[in-house]
């Protein structure tokens, strides 16, 4: 119960004298006010924890002060005081936003029992908006690691779809960091303190789809022996984020189709209408145009979906995109495994050449298998998997299935050569520009072109 900020709201001098007495002996920083519109004028210019405040006053009451309080600062706890005559309109003040109330004369142990509730409670609030803060930093567009335009182009467009309501269909192959995207347009966006909740629709059947999406009632289906609240009803407020949306059933679509148009639903085996307020959020790797020819897939569906189209492309075709990703992969599982280690050349040249098939996903799982398996202070060749030890020295792409004009090509195996000789150096520019045969402001020019320090 120490130093909680404490406003104390009563119109009564001896009653507000005395709690606030003890509430200073008890080391609480304790503010009084005589009147609601002295406390409004408090709270405007002073953040507190908690406002205790009597509920019957003369002019405004501390009914009407709740709301007001709440409009202003929806952090702070507040507390009503009544007699016992007027605890009906003390439940009434609850429903509208206060934690609790006590009665008239204030028993000072109710009082630090309720206190003490009120400080574990403003401790979550502290630690959930630090979780909160935490994440948004994680999921910033920033934080999304890349070099390559095709995903700065990317990232721009998410950027701005984020500050609309707009469903986001976004595609790609497995791995590539649909979920990422999304979770970033979440905490970038107006509802990022809002709930943000994944499904993934090809891990689940038909049956258990439709519960896990909309819920259901006491004995919908065998087994269903309590009532279950869905995603889209967890998500009210916020985001819901259906991974492999190509994979739901016919009748699912339907249903997802409603909620869509009409933002409503009913629980499975119920007929309660639900209203719900969620950001769609779709993401595939299939190809729907197709399966809405194969009648797979509902075209009104997919328009509804497809507001906002976002293509995430292969690892592969983002050549540019693997150094940061393997560097950024190192030093995660290097910190996670206690370890401080690095590639060697001829490692780290195998693992720029390889193809990723699995993508980012892929990427990250060899990295972190390396770090693992490794002996001493390097990554060697033979620490990586065996599909990358057999790359040909040109790599597993050939010149003629290089999607790559000839200076593309040409640069990537510049900035291949500069990075290298780097290494090799220990990142001295001098030592490196001297070794490639050119001048060291030479070598700035390029490393400041290719945005790397």
């Amino acid at each position: 119960m120490k130093n909680l900020d404490i406003l104390l709201v009563d119109d009564e001098a001896g009653q507000r004298n005395v709690l606030a007495g003890y509430l200073r002996k008890k080391q609480c920083v304790v503010r009084e006010a005589s009147s609601a519109e002295e406390a409004l004028k408090v709270v405007k210019s002073f953040s507190c924890d908690v406002v205790l405040t009597d509920f019957k006053m003369p002019g405004r009451t501390g009914f009407e002060l709740i709301t007001d309080i709440r409009s202003m600062r929806p952090e702070t706890t507040v507390v009503m005081m009544t007699a016992f005559g007027t605890i009906e309109g003390a439940v009434a003040a609850m429903r509208e936003g206060a934690y609790d109330y006590l009665t008239k004369p204030i028993d000072l142990q109710e009082l630090d029992l309720l206190l003490q509730r009120v400080r574990e409670r403003q401790l979550l609030i502290s630690e959930n908006q630090l979780l909160r803060e935490q994440l948004a930093e994680r999921y910033s567009f920033s934080g999304i690691v890349s070099k390559s335009a095709s995903m700065e182009r990317i990232l721009n467009t998410a950027g701005r779809v984020a500050q609309s309501s707009a469903p986001v269909l976004i595609r790609g192959e497995s791995g590539t960091g649909k979920e990422l995207v999304a979770r970033a347009i979440h905490y970038n966006s107006p509802q990022k303190n809002k709930p943000f909740v994944a499904v993934n629709c090809a891990a689940l059947n038909e049956n258990l789809l439709e519960s896990e999406l909309f819920g259901h009632e006491k004995g919908a289906f065998t087994g269903a022996d309590r009532q279950h609240i869905g995603r889209f009803e967890a998500a009210d407020g916020g985001t819901i984020f259906l991974d492999e949306i190509g994979d739901i059933p016919a009748s699912t679509q339907v249903r997802l189709l409603r909620v869509l148009q009409e933002r409503q639903f009913e629980r499975v085996g119920g007929t309660e209408t639900i209203q719900v307020s969620v950001r769609v959020i779709a993401a595939t790797n299939k190809n729907l145009e197709k399966l809405i020819e194969e009648t797979r897939f509902r075209e009104d569906l997919y328009y509804r979906l497809n507001v906002v189209s976002i293509t995430i492309p292969p690892l592969r075709e983002r050549r540019d995109d693997v150094a940061p990703l393997l560097e950024y992969a190192l030093k995660r599982y290097s910190q996670e495994n206690k370890r401080t280690i690095d590639f060697t050349k001829e490692a780290w040249n195998f693992l720029l050449r390889y193809d990723y098939p699995g993508n980012v996903r892929e990427l990250e799982n060899i990295v972190q298998r390396s770090v693992i398996l490794s002996r001493g202070t390097h990554i060697r060749t033979d620490d990586l998997p065996r599909e990358i030890q057999n790359l040909t020295p040109e790599g597993n792409v050939s010149q003629s299935e290089s999607p790559l004009s000839l200076p593309e090509q040409v640069e990537r195996l510049e900035k291949s050569l500069v990075l290298d000789t780097l290494r090799a150096v220990g990142g001295n520019q001098s030592k490196a520009a001297d070794k490639l045969g050119i001048s060291e402001r030479n070598l700035r020019y390029r490393l400041t072109k290719w945005g790397l320090k």
